[in-house]
């Protein structure tokens, strides 16, 4: 990326923010011809190296409520701060009357940007709670598997969490873990539809409420704590009630699915958390394993006659999924009760057929919950990433996973928030900050994250307001933006992180000034945050069309040419690889669902809407590494099918899956064993050493990727081919590749020929 793109890091390392335009042009009209949205990618919880932690509150302003920063003024001998953001002039509170020029606290340091502040916590600590939710509608194999690796991640737990089980078939078990001698299961029928109300009462559960003392949130009582009871106090029950589960007592008739309640036990699990544990208490996440889609009560996906086939990405189109509207109503009413109950939903969809991801996709992401999808649970990627997910703290690769989390988002006069794209859900709350464009989680400058980790990341789009550029706004040539977000630690304290960052404005007919600021890796991820919501919520959106348009405009605007010239068409650097982004993301399965079913399109567009910016740029355009006798070290190579060779081992990381691929040379090499040979030793590094990066790097992501081993012309090789650049391929006029693919799509030399052609017309 160069230099120009390291600066951008650097920043984003103190801040964990990422900006698309890192300086803003004045006036509405200007921002409008600037194509790209003004979208800033903010890391909330990102682990930087010199964060400062203090043990008091921040001091907010009267007016706006923004949070005392480096960037306020400071009038010593008053004891007064101006804010930065609303101009409104504080005083300092009583216990600052200390402060002088000499004597400042660390909020005011420049260095401080980014500092978070540990709050005092009313009432006793709440331990976590994880209760797991088993589908036994699977082979016995399967369930088999799946209870083992539950059982391997609840050794991990720690004593004082708390945990319960919910199994689930045709009917719904609620077992009890408070009896050893006696062990009991409560039964809800799969098919009837219950209130929270109703499923509390039927537990014990309401009663157990009315009666727990105010001051004790932290304590489960009585009832309650018969479902959810602490691993050290349970763990004999719960090994034996898994080591006991049974496949589901009614099996699947020939000719149909098995009759599974999905939508029922999600509702009974809700409601046995909601009335449980207090709301916002405690990080509280509902692990839910499943095996195949809902085909009984609410929330059915598909009918239970298997000559009906699930719905298609091209059912979806036409309005002819007759369950889907019904089904993804009712998962977004447990998505909104599990919210305000400030609980998390993970789904490990373990099946080769769809489980009804796509209906279920809002329950996820507006609770911040981590998807699974692999084709069975025997599978490693299933079974790591779960036990990634208990990891204790102080070890390698522990998730740091932190909950019930609020961010709001300040700014200067003359700048607006549109919304946010991100795993979160929108917070009511009027402000005079809140634009008239909507987009994504709109009408709002706070959301709230059920859960939040270090990689969590949100897209907030802001916009410029001011008509016009007025002398006297020019005049303060900078503006502000600031990130408070209050959420809870893993270690049980409340923490507020105030993030503020300051850019400048420039007057926005002067294009090179814009170009300075422009970073394409944020711009890419952000186009393709917006694409992939306005294909959900728009009818007949064409993504393709629409990213076309805004690179010809983006490319017109920006461009170096002579009107009419193809040939004279120059980017500067700062916008060199962006046009790369989006031809690799327009053939991506983002945009491209033919071959993808909906519950595989839904995952992909989860955990885009979730990644930092570095991640999710690997999953629009993947990076690709050789190996060979001729370098020392791996090279970054094209991605391109000019860069096969028969000679090479390429490493491609896709970020979803991890593909080794060797040439037909080196393969035949490796079949004829010559890294056994003490002669050949270079051989098996040059084997070792692709093997080796590819379990680096499946170790350091989460959820754990998928891993293809392939040879050249081998069946799995297809993972590497789909995302090279078709510059050879079967019909070709000069073959300069050992490798061609059989496609027509155009290649990145076509694609940007045509941009050329289309930017460059008066």
């Amino acid at each position: 990326m160069g230099s120009y793109g390291n600066e951008f890091l650097e920043l984003e390392e103190v801040d964990g923010v990422r900006m698309v335009w890192n300086v803003w042009p004045r006036s509405r009209l200007e921002a409008a011809k600037c194509v790209v949205p003004f979208g800033v990618v903010v890391t909330p919880a990102k682990e930087t190296a010199n964060l400062q932690v203090v043990e008091y509150d921040p001091v907010p302003c009267k007016s706006c409520g923004g949070i005392l920063n480096p960037y306020a003024m400071v009038d010593f001998a008053s004891k007064v701060w101006t804010c930065p953001f609303c101009m409104a002039r504080n005083h300092f509170p009583a216990h600052y009357q200390g402060i002088s020029e000499a004597s400042v606290p660390a909020e005011l340091f420049p260095q401080c940007s980014t500092i978070e502040y540990s709050l005092p916590r009313p009432g006793a600590v709440s331990p976590p709670a994880y209760l797991f939710i088993i589908d036994t509608c699977v082979a016995e194999d399967e369930l088999k598997a799946c209870t083992t690796a539950v059982a391997q991640a609840m050794t991990m737990i720690p004593e004082y969490a708390l945990v319960g089980l919910v199994t689930f078939g045709t009917h719904v078990y609620v077992h009890e873990l408070g009896f050893q001698e006696f062990p009991k299961t409560y039964v809800f029928k799969g098919s009837k539809e219950y209130t929270p109300g109703a499923i509390q009462e039927q537990l014990g559960l309401l009663h157990a409420r009315q009666q727990q003392h105010p001051g004790h949130a932290g304590q489960v009582q009585g009832k309650k704590g018969s479902f959810l009871m602490p691993m050290g106090e349970c763990e004999f029950v719960l090994s034996a009630a898994l080591e006991d589960l049974q496949c589901d007592a009614f099996p699947a008739v020939a000719g149909q699915r098995p009759s599974r309640c999905t939508g029922t036990a999600l509702q009974v699990a809700t409601a046995l958390m909601g009335g449980s544990l207090p709301n916002g208490g405690a990080a509280a996440r509902m692990l839910l394993m499943l095996g195949g889609p809902c085909t009984e009560g609410s929330g059915k996906v598909v009918d239970k006659d298997l000559t009906e086939p699930i719905r298609s990405h091209k059912d979806l189109a036409k309005d002819s999924a007759h369950h889907y509207r019904k089904a993804k109503a009712y998962y977004d009413g447990i998505a909104t009760q599990l919210v305000m109950q400030g609980h998390t939903l993970d789904v490990y969809a373990c099946a080769l057929d769809q489980v009804g991801l796509a209906e279920m996709k809002t329950a996820v992401e507006a609770t911040g919950g981590i998807t699974i999808q692999t084709d069975t649970f025997t599978n490693p990627v299933f079974k790591q990433s779960l036990k990634r997910m208990f990891i204790p703290p102080g070890e390698d690769e522990h998730l740091s996973m932190h909950s019930n989390a609020t961010m709001e988002a300040f700014c200067s006069k003359d700048i607006k928030i549109c919304g946010a794209l991100g795993p979160a859900s929108g917070v009511e709350k009027k402000s005079s900050l809140i634009s008239d464009t909507v987009v994504g989680l709109g009408g709002t400058t706070t959301w709230k994250l059920c859960s939040l980790e270090p990689g969590t990341s949100m897209a907030v789009v802001f916009d410029i307001v001011a008509p016009h550029s007025s002398s006297d706004s020019m005049a303060q040539n900078q503006f502000f933006l600031q990130f408070v977000t209050r959420y809870l630690h893993e270690n049980g304290s409340m923490r507020c992180r105030v993030t503020t960052v300051t850019r400048r404005w420039v007057d926005g007919s002067h294009v090179g000034d814009l170009i300075q600021g422009f970073d394409q890796e944020c711009a890419a991820v952000l186009v393709a945050r917006l694409a992939s919501y306005k294909m959900e919520v728009e009818e007949d959106f064409d993504a393709t069309r629409w990213l076309d348009r805004s690179l010809i405009r983006l490319a017109s605007r920006f461009g170096d040419y002579r009107k009419d010239e193809p040939e004279s068409f120059q980017l500067q650097p700062q916008l060199a690889y962006y046009p790369q982004f989006m031809f690799h993301f327009r053939r991506s399965p983002f945009v491209q669902v033919f071959g993808q079913s909906p519950d595989e399109t839904a995952y992909s567009r989860i955990m885009l809407n979730r990644e930092v910016v570095s991640e999710a740029t690997l999953m629009l355009q993947p990076v690709l590494y050789a190996y060979s006798f001729n370098s020392q070290a791996p090279e970054p190579v094209l991605l391109d099918v000019t860069s096969v060779t028969p000679d090479r081992i390429l490493l491609l990381d896709a970020y979803f899956y991890v593909v080794v691929f060797h040439g037909s040379t080196v393969a035949q090499w490796r079949k004829a064993g010559y890294q056994n040979q003490p002669e050949h030793a270079a051989f098996k590094s040059l084997l070792d050493a692709p093997q080796s990066e590819a379990s680096s790097i499946i170790r350091r992501r989460f959820p754990t990727p998928r891993f293809t081993d392939c040879d050249q012309n081998g069946s799995q090789a297809r993972f590497l081919l789909a995302k090279l650049n078709p510059s050879a391929t079967y019909n070709s006029t000069a073959a300069v590749s050992s490798e061609v693919i059989m496609t027509d799509d155009v290649s990145l030399q076509v694609f940007t020929e045509h941009l050329k052609k289309l930017a460059v017309q008066s």
